[in-house]
């Protein structure tokens, strides 16, 4: 029973020990990528405070960047962590090689002493030539030789001993600077946090001042939203029964399939998740569904897609290859291009140009058009959706780290 508990520890500390250093990786990534997406956030909409904006969209960019810096010191406090565990850890093992290699060190001055003691060839001739026989004497002979090459691998072991020690001190060095490092990162990052915190407290304040305003305001873009949403709805049915009548279907919810058609959308579904963005760099301004809005939490918001803000001329590319179904002007979001995957359908509306024409083929990350911006907030922004026949879809849960 104690062995078999020895062994389920020792499992569990392999497991933890690997997970840790995995982990440890994954968390430089997850640093690394965060830092970018405050970058993309400066520049794509913190940026353009010169701009006119309302004081909503400037505390809803507020609210992103506070909640990305905030997950980025998350981030450096458990990478720290890791680190000191790793120091500690590292630590230890220098001091058990220090132990081994003053041990091994002991036994070597030992050996050379006695070898000093009876080096002299007239000693070692005297040791071999008095042997009682022959078969004694080839032993001792094996003895002298097997002594010379245990002395020679105790040499090698305090060699490789040296240079492991040597290693793990590098390391150790090289652990301790990255933790100054992470500790200097996350003290810069949380004085820049402190700042937006104290903005984003002005800006609430006037908000509270006037919420039954801004309370409508937020109805009135629901409403535009809205009206958007149901149009391109409208496309996506008309769409389904422009395609299904071609085949003498009267359906208008869901695509009568070809076998082609089916295996792209089987193609198309194997790739949930790992779809690219439609744009080059973007941020997502609003999520798919029904929430609170991100200021005015008494109010809810919902969206049949996702907004991007993106750069100035930016354009929109196929996020899988399919045909084009629709071009079609959309009130108050400018155009729309919907592609076919066999019965999935993904739409890039608020296109200014568009480089495509219904019935066209097209391939994955083709360009389809020019993001044009968006009337209410300025901002160059692609309205994308992600439709099943007539099911809307989350695009979060296709495209890869939306």
């Amino acid at each position: 029973m104690k062995t078999f508990l020895h062994v389920l520890m020792l499992v569990f500390f392999l497991a933890h020990f690997s997970v840790s250093a995995q982990t440890r990786e994954e968390l430089e990534q997850r640093r690394v990528e965060l830092k970018q997406e405050i970058q993309k956030i400066n520049n794509l909409l913190i940026g353009t405070r010169k701009q006119e904006k309302s004081i909503l969209s400037q505390v809803s960019e507020l609210n992103q960047r506070i909640k990305a810096t905030e997950n980025l010191i998350a981030v450096i406090n458990r990478e720290a962590n890791l680190l000191t565990s790793e120091i500690a850890t590292n630590r230890n093992k220098i001091k058990k090689l220090e132990k081994d290699l003053e041990d091994l060190k002991e036994d070597y001055a030992e050996m050379i002493r006695r070898s000093h003691r009876s080096s002299s060839k007239q000693n070692r001739m005297m040791f071999l030539f008095s042997s009682e026989s022959f078969l004694q004497a080839y032993k001792r002979l094996q003895f002298m030789k097997q002594y010379a090459d245990y002395r020679r691998d105790q040499g090698e072991k305090i060699k490789q001993k040296t240079a492991e020690l040597e290693t793990l001190n590098k390391d150790l060095i090289a652990q301790r600077k990255d933790k100054e490092n992470l500790l200097a990162e996350k003290k810069t990052v949380r004085q820049e946090l402190e700042i937006d915190k104290k903005e984003q407290q002005t800006l609430i304040a006037e908000i509270l001042k006037k919420e039954d305003s801004f309370t409508k305001q937020i109805n009135k873009k629901q409403q535009e939203i809205n009206k958007i949403d149901n149009q391109i709805e409208a496309l996506v049915r008309a769409t389904i029964a422009e395609e299904n009548a071609k085949k003498g279907s009267t359906k208008r919810n869901t695509f009568e399939m070809t076998p082609r058609a089916a295996a792209l959308a089987a193609d198309f579904e194997s790739n949930k998740g790992k779809l690219p963005w439609p744009v080059d760099r973007g941020i997502v301004t609003m999520s798919f569904g029904t929430h609170p809005h991100p200021v005015v939490s008494t109010t809810t918001i919902n969206s049949n897609g996702v907004r991007i803000s993106t750069e100035d001329n930016a354009e929109a590319k196929a996020v899988f290859s399919g045909v084009v179904s629709e071009v079609q002007s959309i009130r108050g979001a400018h155009m729309a291009v919907m592609l076919r995957h066999g019965n999935y359908i993904t739409v890039y509306n608020n296109l200014s140009n568009v480089y495509v024409k219904k019935g066209q083929e097209v391939s994955i990350g083709q360009a389809l058009g020019q993001v044009s911006k968006s009337t209410a907030t300025g901002k160059t922004t692609l309205y994308f959706l992600i439709y099943k026949n007539t099911q809307k879809l989350n695009p979060a849960d296709w495209i890869y780290k939306m």
